[in-house]
């Protein structure tokens, strides 16, 4: 691995653990808004105040994008709406514990799905991190689960999120990284407003709801696409997922630094095996051949 790529990848993921901080922040804040406005609102509003800074402000690399580069950011962020919705539908059927485990499970299906469609070999130790990376999750969000629609609405939607993981570690380039972060918001403020028809989506119904929303929305929204793009523009898809299961651990630690749970043996024990998990491919000192050809595979078209 040359000099200049390694650092790009340690940024990159401390940008992916910062976006995964900032998600996990978001569980504590929408609890109420989401009680007080339905969700598929919630959705259409925060993509549509996203979709609308990220077009004021970065005009210029969004009008730089070439045709391809164009319609693959729309292509993503279709995807990553349906996952959205499919999620939030889930999510009416079961409880938010089972939910968080089903739609973590993206870890699972970002290695085969890379294997499957891109042919890409995926490290022993990378598998390794993906065993313990789901132990984890089981043991943050899981005290027993029944298979029903709604589950399977998740899984769904987690089978969605590592497709844009995959199709985004293929083909985000960091010089095309905010324009085609703009457009994949764009096209998931699309699906959104479409799943409010036929009477359009509600506003927040007050000024502390609106502050949550632009939270949402300029933070948790069009910041963090904005990393997510670039960061994979240096990660291979599989390594990526397992960065972003660190999110139940933040929602987890937030939660108990709020008040809102107290702090157990099971958040400790799964913390610590998510975390393992990310060590492995990330933070390990010694690294295999194979570990090293993917962190650049990317840059091959």
């Amino acid at each position: 691995m040359s000099a200049t790529v390694r650092p790009r990848t340690f940024a990159a993921t401390l940008g992916l653990i910062a976006m995964t901080a900032v998600w996990g922040s978001t569980f504590v804040l929408i609890k109420d808004v989401v009680e007080r406005m339905r969700v598929v609102d919630f959705l259409a509003v925060r993509f549509v105040v996203a979709a609308l800074a990220m077009l004021v402000f970065f005009a210029r690399p969004v009008w730089r994008l070439d045709r391809r580069q164009l319609g693959r950011a729309l292509l993503l962020g279709l995807v990553y709406g349906i996952a959205q919705l499919l999620q939030t539908w889930g999510l009416k059927l079961i409880a938010p514990s089972v939910s968080g485990f089903a739609t973590g499970m993206y870890v699972v299906f970002t290695p085969i799905l890379a294997w499957l469609l891109l042919r890409e070999r995926v490290a022993g130790v990378v598998w390794l991190a993906v065993a313990l990376a789901t132990g984890g999750l089981a043991l943050l969000s899981l005290h027993g689960v029944s298979v029903d629609p709604g589950v399977w609405l998740t899984l769904a939607s987690a089978a969605l999120y590592a497709l844009h993981i995959v199709g985004l570690g293929r083909w985000s380039r960091e010089a095309d990284a905010i324009g085609m972060s703009a457009m994949q918001v764009v096209a998931i403020a699309v699906v959104c407003v479409l799943a409010t028809l036929p009477h359009g989506p509600s506003l927040p119904p007050d000024g502390s709801a609106w502050l949550v929303v632009l939270y949402m929305a300029l933070v948790a929204g069009a910041g963090a696409m904005l990393v997510q793009t670039w960061a994979q523009a240096h990660l291979p898809p599989a390594r990526a997922a397992i960065v972003m299961t660190t999110e139940p651990v933040f929602a987890a630690g937030f939660a108990v630094a709020l008040g809102v749970d107290a702090l157990s043996w099971r958040m400790l024990a799964g913390g610590a095996l998510v975390l393992g998990a990310m060590y492995l491919v990330e933070l390990a000192p010694r690294r295999s051949v194979a570990l090293d050809a993917e962190s650049i595979h990317h840059e091959v078209s």
